[in-house]
């Protein structure tokens, strides 16, 4: 997982290269990665649900594997067919199995509830150092084998985790004793059948949506923007490695936090904390101390979504099925990430500027920050066949 988030988290450092190169639009290389992301969302409850029928680690060394793929392809695009194949279908099928939904699942079902906060914040954390790696291995792959290169070396390197994926004692879980004796859940259809009729399942759907937008969009695009107002190539490095090294804090914070408190109301305020640090950075004068502080607050808020949502997923629904209901809340993050991607670069080659997609996330995260408040956050009574008839 630290190494595929890791990998997500320096795609836009090869934005600039690789479209000078190819003399393409940035929303040529910006509908790619929103391709990835919304094909992230898609697949991500198909393969929950395979990780929870046949165990996590088959799903996870097919994922690694397609990682290489993706990324190779990538390397050797000539067209933008090409780039969408490889950056967006290939690699978006591939975090599906490598990311979030798969690991957390697995988690969720190896720790008890009283941990579970902990065991994810953990993982976010490793997640978070990945990511905090890439940056600057990236971009000393850059300068040494070209972007090209670079990509080769980031993708033989994933396609080599599969090895690792044999180590991982994951069985899946299988009758009532994933939830509770007295609370056994009913068939997956079943459950994904009552998830879709659950006021609160659609709540955080949608707030995980802004999430979504909000990170896609500075992922991607806070390069180009650092790099369009004037900052040294540097300096757009050194605010993802910035994000990345307080995501580590932030994330295992976070799920530690989901430990003592209702992870409704923390939800409630990193997104309004989070949409606040964004006004202040649009608002102030962009300096490299502006730079540095704003990429610190935003990486001790970035993940820390990601194993609170999984946790209240869980704790409304159980962990049987953790893996397919939480792929289908994480689906509307995607959506998100993908019109923050695709909207980033749209919205710059019509008006020369980002400032309405800045505008977007801001609105989105405030009402992301209303939409958590009145989650109705009690475990859900099944009902099953026999109760329905």
């Amino acid at each position: 997982m630290g190494l595929a988030l890791g990998i997500r988290h320096v795609q836009g450092l090869f934005m600039l290269p690789m479209t000078m190169e190819h003399g393409w639009s940035r929303e040529t290389f910006s509908l790619a990665l929103a391709i990835q992301n919304l094909v992230f969302g898609l697949a991500q409850p198909v393969t929950g649900m395979l990780a929870d029928r046949l165990g996590g680690a088959r799903v996870l060394a097919v994922g690694a594997v397609l990682y290489g793929i993706g990324l190779a392809t990538m390397a050797f695009a000539g067209t933008p067919a090409a780039l969408v194949l490889g950056c967006g279908v290939v690699i978006g099928v591939a975090l599906s199995c490598t990311a979030f939904g798969v690991v957390y699942g697995i988690l969720s079902r190896m720790t008890p509830e009283a941990d579970r906060g902990w065991a994810l914040g953990l993982a976010g954390a490793v997640g978070g150092a990945g990511q905090f790696i890439a940056v600057p291995a990236t971009q000393a792959l850059q300068d040494s084998q070209g972007w090209v290169g670079a990509l080769l070396v980031l993708g033989g390197v994933m396609a080599l985790m599969v090895a690792v994926a044999p180590l991982l004692k994951d069985r899946p879980v299988t009758g009532g004793a994933a939830r509770s004796p007295q609370d056994a859940a009913p068939s997956l259809r079943s459950a994904v059948r009552q998830a879709l009729r659950h006021r609160s399942f659609w709540l955080l759907n949608l707030g995980f949506l802004a999430c979504g937008f909000q990170l896609a969009f500075i992922a991607s695009h806070l390069p180009a923007y650092l790099l369009d107002r004037g900052a040294p190539p540097q300096l757009a490095v050194a605010g993802l490695a910035v994000i990345a090294l307080t995501n580590i804090v932030g994330t295992y914070a976070c799920g530690r936090l989901g430990d003592i408190y209702r992870g409704k109301y923390l939800l409630t305020a990193v997104y309004l904390l989070r949409t606040a640090a964004m006004a202040l950075f649009v608002l102030c004068p962009l300096s490299a101390t502006s730079v540095y502080l704003f990429c610190g607050v935003l990486g001790l808020l970035w993940l820390g979504t990601a194993p609170l949502t999984n946790a209240l997923v869980s704790q409304l629904f159980g962990v049987q099925y953790i893996g397919t209901l939480f792929g289908l809340v994480f689906l509307g993050h995607q959506l998100g990430a993908f019109m923050g991607v695709w909207l980033g670069g749209h919205v710059f080659d019509a008006t020369r500027s980002y400032d309405l997609v800045w505008l977007g996330a801001i609105a989105l995260g405030l009402i992301a920050a209303g939409l958590h408040w009145p989650i109705d956050d009690r475990p859900v009574t099944w009902t099953t066949a026999a109760q329905a008839t």
